[in-house]
């Protein structure tokens, strides 16, 4: 049995996940990948734990993997990052595959360890296909975390309404009362 996701904020895709794995809770910061455990948590919600092994040298690609992405999420454009983007990508390939139910594809990895680490990095390739201007960071100062903006206008700000847009909107509300002497 797989322990609880102890993070407040999850169900984003893959790659935005994985950049979630560490947040900011009541001033503090928090790393799901802190060891192997952990791994397995991240693994099991997205339903990833029968495919890859959460040990430690998985658990050392999947947290060099989240280091590459904060990387190219802060800093598009960069060649030294694309590099390393690429580097990940040179541990696995897609064999293209046709069965009974027509075309298909399986992932193969040259070393197993890489195989979770590569498979989010490639989510994140699929994000910047779809919709890279919809991939964002919490506009809630004090967080840490992404989120793909599925609104149908492409405005949202913060990575949950409930948990960072209230924050905000009631320190709006303290400042704005405080500021009127009330």
């Amino acid at each position: 049995m797989t322990e609880p996701d102890p993070r407040p904020f999850v169900r984003e895709p893959l790659a935005l996940d994985l950049l979630n794995t560490r947040w900011k809770e009541y001033g503090r910061l928090n790393d799901l990948l802190d060891s192997p455990s952990g791994l397995r948590v991240w693994l099991a919600g997205h339903g990833l734990a029968d495919r890859f092994a959460a040990d430690e040298e998985s658990l050392k690609a999947v947290v060099h993997a989240r280091g590459v992405l904060a990387a190219v999420v802060s800093g598009p454009g960069d060649p030294a990052v694309y590099r390393q983007v690429d580097d990940v990508l040179a541990h696995g390939r897609i064999r293209l595959t046709l069965g009974a139910e027509g075309p298909g594809e399986t992932a193969e990895f040259d070393d197993p360890a890489w195989g979770a680490a590569w498979t989010a990095v490639r989510d994140y390739l699929d994000l910047l296909a779809a919709a890279p201007e919809r991939i964002r960071l919490c506009a809630q100062p004090d967080c840490i975390r992404y989120f793909l903006d599925t609104s149908r206008n492409g405005t949202r700000r913060w990575c949950s309404m409930s948990l960072c847009g209230n924050r905000v909107k009631a320190a709006r509300h303290y400042a704005r009362a405080r500021d009127a002497g009330v």
